[in-house]
């Protein structure tokens, strides 16, 4: 068996709220031990410690960043006359996660 076992699997599920079944538990699993087996591959490459970490897949790439803007933002009055529900100072969205 590899790094990874069924009780850790299960252990990140309920910590990440996603509850898994057994089927979707060995699926997770499976592919563990694939990414585990492919990077076993890796570091068998002779002198891979010796490899310069490649940060963009552009040599020559060069950030270019704007120069900040400040605008003027609208007051909070006229903002929730867009909102149908709101509760006077932020506006009231349904709830999207379990």
């Amino acid at each position: 068996m590899g790094k990874f076992t069924k009780e850790m699997v299960n252990d990140y599920a309920n910590k990440l709220l996603i509850g898994l079944t057994e089927k979707e538990n060995k699926l997770v699993l499976d592919e563990f031990e694939e990414i585990d087996q492919a990077i076993s591959l890796i570091n068998e490459i002779p002198n891979i410690s010796d490899v310069e970490i490649m940060t963009h897949a552009l040599d020559n790439f060069n950030y270019v960043l704007r120069e900040d803007i400040i605008e003027e933002s609208i007051s909070i009055e006229d903002f929730l006359k867009n909102c149908d529900n709101n509760n006077g100072e932020e506006p009231i969205v349904p709830k999207v996660v379990g």
